[in-house]
């Protein structure tokens, strides 16, 4: 019998903290993105369409070193305070690379460290009952 893979990801625009829900203690890596509060006003100098056009790349790039990871995964669950993980979402349906990759998508305010493991803890919890 296969085991199933199991990623939570907390993510904003900034940073994404992936944790691993295989063992009993979460592992969480943290992945930050390179289009910081200081590249947006730098690039906002040279004019708003450059300021958008990087931002987007940057987003582009975030998303890809997420992806990278998520690969390895069976399922997993994004959740955050902001659009970033719905961003996400819609990057990975659209790539075949991740159709067999169960990706649920669930709004969730600021959290601590301790208050993400719980939430994914519960969340696979809660998944592995109702299967």
């Amino acid at each position: 019998m296969k085991t199933t893979k199991r990623l939570g990801i907390w993510m904003d625009h900034s940073a994404a903290n992936l944790m691993d829900a295989n063992y009993e203690a979460i592992v969480t890596k943290t992945i930050q993105s390179d289009f910081t509060r200081q590249e947006r006003d730098r690039t906002l100098t040279k004019g708003e369409h450059m300021m958008h056009n990087t931002e987007q790349q940057g987003h582009h790039a975030y998303y890809k070193k997420i992806g990278e990871v998520i690969k390895q995964y069976d399922v997993v669950v994004l959740f955050g305070p902001t659009h970033a993980k719905d961003e996400l979402a819609n990057l990975l349906r659209a790539d075949h690379h991740f159709e067999k990759i169960k990706i649920n998508v669930k709004h969730a305010d600021k959290m601590t460290e301790n208050q993400q493991h719980a939430f994914v803890k519960d969340y696979f919890k809660h998944l592995l009952e109702t299967n």
